[in-house]
């Protein structure tokens, strides 16, 4: 069989763990559905045995991609991370059947968060070319992130809730935030949003690509995952109880009223500070300083 023959492939990394184990219950049935309404794919189904296994698989698939090949990855938003890390820049069309508690990538893109509607938006076969966010950092020469990158208060309520055994997405997320609000104070920010200096202290400052992280809170209401640019939201300087009712007006982006709250578009952010550390789509990253750079329409997922 010659190369133009062959059938396009459709690689599935699952992660059996995500959501409670509920991925692993469900993969007979997605299995199933892919092969019936896609019979002109072969699909390849991988289970990972760990995060670095992920990652290579994740890998290695898309660097194999031909034309009309297809990544999927089953799992939460640390299946996302992996899987539109591996298909960034590559030939092959990302895919995400979400199976985790936060989901935060699926919510900004707005694709489906039920299993069966995102088989079914992987069969109906549309595509769209979106951003990403690229770091540089002492721990990464080269990583995107999808979501949002963290580095204040919210990227110490992340880590924290990521150390839990029992995630329960929001609840978890909401539950740690009042936990580590207790002892928060003000960080001390150096910022570079397209080459001009930002010294300041607050509460957090946000670096997003689609708008959305924390189980669905949304740090920046109007981002676009293609319009090239970055959305930077930073809450400055404030009390914690002010801090503490901002925290909920932030799942329907209502808290980007208050006047301690600056929103800005840009299309590389330096961020350094002490203290200070990144989190991106819900993963530890490394230290900062780090560099936040738009890479433009560098990723093709399906789409609704």
């Amino acid at each position: 069989m010659n190369q133009l023959a062959k059938p396009r492939l459709f690689t599935l990394v699952v992660n059996e763990r995500s959501g409670g184990g509920r991925a692993g219950r469900l993969l007979p049935k997605v299995a199933r559905r892919l092969r019936e309404q896609v019979p002109a794919a072969e699909l390849h189904i991988i289970s990972s045995s760990s995060w670095v296994d992920a990652e290579n698989l994740t890998r290695a698939a898309a660097l194999e991609a031909r034309p009309g090949d297809a990544l999927l990855v089953m799992g939460g938003d640390g299946m996302a991370h992996l899987g539109l890390n591996a298909a960034a820049g590559t030939r092959t069309t990302l895919g995400v059947i979400p199976a985790g508690t936060g989901n935060d990538f699926v919510r900004g893109l707005g694709l489906p968060r039920s299993i069966d509607e995102a088989i079914s938006v992987v069969v109906a076969g549309r595509t769209r070319s979106v951003d990403l966010t690229r770091i540089t950092n002492p721990a990464f020469p080269q990583r995107y992130v999808g979501a949002v990158v963290s580095t204040g208060y919210d990227a110490r309520v992340n880590r924290a809730t990521n150390e839990i055994r029992l995630r329960l997405g929001a609840l978890s997320y909401g539950y740690i935030a009042l936990k580590e609000l207790a002892g928060f104070s003000p960080l001390d920010y150096q910022l570079t949003i397209d080459g001009e200096l930002i010294q300041q202290e607050a509460m957090l400052v946000a670096v997003a690509n689609t708008g959305m992280f924390g189980g669905g809170m949304r740090i920046a209401p109007e981002a676009d995952p293609a319009d090239g640019l970055l959305d930077v939201t930073v809450v400055g300087a404030v009390s914690r109880t002010t801090l503490l009712r901002l925290l909920p007006s932030m799942y329907s982006g209502g808290f980007v009223r208050h006047p301690a709250v600056e929103q800005l578009r840009a299309r590389r952010v330096e961020i350094a500070g002490e203290g200070l550390f990144v989190m991106g789509d819900g993963e530890e990253l490394g230290p900062v300083p780090v560099t936040a750079e738009v890479a433009p329409g560098v990723l093709k997922v399906f789409v609704p």
